[in-house]
């Protein structure tokens, strides 16, 4: 996806809420600003916008001194969300639809993103986790059904700490065997780390490599080699979060792209509402994508658990 103009203020916005959030003084913050203000004026924009939420964080890794600024937010994020796993994993369990639940679970996850908004309160993220059962899910759910269990080698791209611990309910649902979990190689805003795999409980449960890349979402040109070599041979790909949809919507290969819309910009990108769960499957041909946009329609249906008392449980 190309860099819009509308991503210039939030490039600023995310530059400064970032400084201030990790404590840096004035100084800092004047610098980041007026450093970002000199590259967005250079940028290409047909570029990723990730490509510049790299800078910004690379920038205040080094104006402060600190190599990991959002250390104590991923923990505090993957603590509640470990709080919450076990609840999640009972409706998970209890639906007449494992997998489906198991998806919009992790997809509420997605509301950890501290680079679309750098304060986040616990009850935002409970309310998400509350509705998933029951919000709208953007997508052809049953294609990504039948691709899942086709698949024999999945490259499941993790996004945030705390969401990633929601992701393992989908792993669960999907297989472990034949999953390999991809984290971030550096740190970057809030995003996963082996760390928070281990945190999570997936790295005795599955494959888990890094991307080598400390940008936001999946830059292929900033990966290892090792990766993109995994990329290119996976049966499947599924990419959580709206950077890896920035980063990899291009791609001419079979992706699906499964987050939470928080950002007008992404929303107009593929054609959802603000706020919504999306699933969406990248490279269709145009013949495709014709046929797709007359076939589908939301996932409205709540998903039936058995029985749910789910409001106490939180």
């Amino acid at each position: 996806m190309k860099t819009y103009l509308d991503c210039i203020p939030c490039f600023l916005r995310q530059a400064l809420d970032s400084a201030r959030a990790i404590g840096a003084d004035a100084t800092v913050q004047e610098q980041v600003v007026r450093e970002i203000l000199l590259a967005t004026a250079k940028m290409d924009l047909r570029q990723s916008p990730p490509l510049m939420g790299q800078r910004i964080h690379r920038l205040i890794r080094e104006l402060t001194g600190n190599a990991d600024p959002y250390l104590h937010l991923k923990q505090r994020f993957n603590d509640m969300a470990l709080r919450l796993f076990s609840t999640c994993r009972d409706w998970v369990q209890r639906s007449d639809d494992p997998l489906q639940t198991a998806l919009r679970l992790s997809i509420a996850g997605n509301v950890i993103d501290l680079g679309v908004k750098s304060g986040l309160e616990d009850g935002e993220i409970h309310q998400a986790i509350f509705h998933a059962i029951s919000d709208p899910l953007e997508g052809d759910f049953t294609r990504f059904s039948r691709a899942v269990q086709a698949a024999d080698d999945i490259l499941y791209l993790a996004d945030n700490a705390g969401e990633i611990v929601f992701d393992r309910l989908l792993i669960e649902q999907i297989g472990p065997h034949k999953v390999t979990l991809v984290v971030k190689g550096g740190p970057i805003i809030n995003d996963a780390t082996r760390a928070d795999a281990e945190a999570a409980g997936l790295t005795d449960l599955v494959e888990v490599i890094d991307n080598g890349s400390d940008a936001p979402g999946t830059v292929l040109e900033d990966c290892s080699g090792e990766f993109r070599n995994r990329f290119e041979a996976a049966t499947l790909v599924i990419a959580k979060g709206q950077a890896n949809y920035e980063t990899l919507s291009d791609q001419k290969r079979d992706i699906f792209f499964a987050l939470k819309v928080k950002c007008p910009v992404i929303a107009r990108d593929v054609d959802c509402t603000l706020g919504h769960m999306v699933l969406r499957r990248s490279a269709p041909s145009k013949a495709e994508r014709a046929r797709r946009n007359k076939e589908a329609s939301p996932e409205k249906a709540a998903i039936k658990l058995r029985p749910a008392p789910m409001r106490k449980a939180l």
